[in-house]
C-alpha cells in the first residue's frame, strides 16, 4: 500500500486520513482531501483539489487548477481483457483548469505510446467516463451519464449531454452537440448535432455563435449543410460536393478532412429532426446575433 509521501512541499494540505505514495509529486496549493488515494507516479498541478474519496493511480498527470470532487476514479486500468495487472502503460494526461465530478472514471491507455488525454478546462459531470486510449479536446462538456468508449476523440468545444453513448474509435468533431440519449456509432461530423441513433439534425448553431465564429461562416455552413450534407449520400459524394461548393474556405476544408479521414461511417442526416428537437431548432433563427445569446438556448 502507498503511504504519506515524503515528496511534499511547503504549503500543500494533506488531510490526516488521505494515503499519499512516496511517488506523488505535489505543486505548490494543492489540496487533499478526506479519504483520498493517491496511488503510485501521481503528478498534481499548482493549484488542484481533490476534495474527498477520490482514487487516483499512477501514471498520471493533472494540470493546474484542476478540481476533483468526490468518488472520482482517474488512471485506473482499462475494461479491456488484453490488459493484464502490472502491464506498462503511459496513463493519463489531464489538463488545467479542468471540472472533474462525482463518480467520473477515466481509464488508463492501453498504446504503450500515447495516454488517454483530457484537455484543458473540460468539464466532466456526474458519472461520466472517458474510456482507454480517449482523446478529449480543450473546453469540452461530458453532461451525466455520457460514456466515451475506448479510443474516442471528441474535438475542442464539443458538447456531449446526458446519457450519450459514444462507440469504441468513435469521433465527434469540433463544435458538435450530441442531443441527450443519442447513441453513435457513426462519426459525427463538426459542428452538427447528433440525435437519435447515428443520425445528424441540423447544425450546432448556438454553439458556434458563442465560440465567436462570424455570421458569415454560421451562414457558408448552414447553406453548404442543406445542399450537401442534408442529401443522403456516399462519402466520395459529400467530399466532391463540398469541395466544389466553397473551395479553400478553411471551415468546410475541416469538413472535407473529417470525412476523408474517418475510419468508421459518418451520421448521416435525418428528413425530420425528432419531436422533442424540432421547437428548439426553430428558435435558432430568432436567437440575437453574438457570443452569448442568452440563458437556456442550448438546454438538450
Amino acid at each position: 500500500m502507498p503511504s504519506r509521501g515524503e515528496s511534499v512541499r511547503e504549503g500543500v494540505e494533506i488531510h490526516p486520513s488521505a494515503i499519499v505514495s512516496d511517488r506523488a509529486d505535489l505543486a505548490q496549493g494543492v489540496v487533499i482531501g478526506p479519504g483520498c488515494v493517491i496511488d503510485g507516479p501521481v503528478r498534481l498541478g499548482e493549484g488542484v483539489r481533490v476534495l474527498g474519496a477520490a482514487y487516483l493511480v499512477g501514471p498520471l498527470s493533472i494540470g493546474p487548477g484542476t478540481t476533483i470532487y468526490p468518488f472520482a476514479c482517474l488512471g485506473t486500468p482499462a475494461q479491456d481483457y488484453k490488459v493484464k495487472p502490472g502491464d506498462p502503460t503511459p496513463g493519463v494526461v489531464i489538463g488545467a483548469g479542468c471540472i472533474i465530478r462525482e463518480h467520473v472514471t477515466v481509464h488508463a491507455a492501453t498504446r504503450p505510446d500515447a495516454p488517454t488525454t483530457i484537455g484543458d478546462r473540460v468539464f466532466m459531470m456526474v458519472g461520466s467516463h472517458a474510456g482507454h486510449d480517449a482523446r478529449v479536446g480543450n473546453d469540452v462538456v461530458l453532461v451525466n451519464g455520457a460514456q466515451l468508449a475506448g479510443h474516442t476523440t471528441v474535438g475542442e468545444r464539443a458538447n456531449v449531454s446526458a446519457h450519450v453513448l459514444v462507440h469504441q474509435f468513435g469521433r465527434i468533431g469540433r463544435l458538435a452537440m450530441a442531443s441527450g440519449n443519442a447513441t453513435l456509432a457513426a462519426d459525427l461530423p463538426p459542428f452538427c448535432i447528433g440525435a437519435d441513433r447515428n443520425l445528424m439534425h441540423g447544425l450546432n448553431v448556438v454553439g458556434m455563435r458563442r465560440s465567436g465564429l462570424a455570421r458569415d461562416d454560421i451562414t457558408l455552413l448552414r447553406a453548404a449543410y442543406r445542399e450537401v450534407l442534408h442529401e443522403k449520400r456516399s462519402r466520395a459524394d459529400v467530399i466532391e460536393g463540398l469541395e466544389r461548393f466553397a473551395p479553400g474556405h478553411p471551415l468546410i476544408a475541416e469538413w472535407i478532412e473529417f470525412y476523408r479521414t474517418t475510419r468508421r461511417s459518418v451520421c448521416l442526416s435525418a428528413s425530420l429532426p425528432p419531436r422533442h428537437l424540432r421547437g428548439w431548432l426553430r428558435r435558432l433563427d430568432e436567437l440575437p446575433e453574438g457570443p452569448d445569446e442568452g440563458e437556456g438556448d442550448d438546454a438538450l
